[in-house]
């Protein structure tokens, strides 16, 4: 079966809300496990190389 032609909006075609919907999720989703390679990384609070610990001893 053929898909009906896309109508035109003054941005452009209009996309697929499917498609827009996976892109999203996509970019969710690397964001989310870049995230969490970071922190098993340590790369937060001690980036400066603080221990966090107070004592100056």
């Amino acid at each position: 079966m053929k898909r009906p032609p896309q109508e035109k909006t003054a941005a452009g075609p209009r996309t697929d809300p499917r498609k827009d919907r996976l892109k999203a999720a996509l970019k969710a989703n690397i964001a989310r496990r870049k995230a969490q390679a970071a922190a098993r990384r340590g790369a937060g609070a001690d980036r400066d190389g603080d221990t966090g610990s107070d004592s100056e001893e």
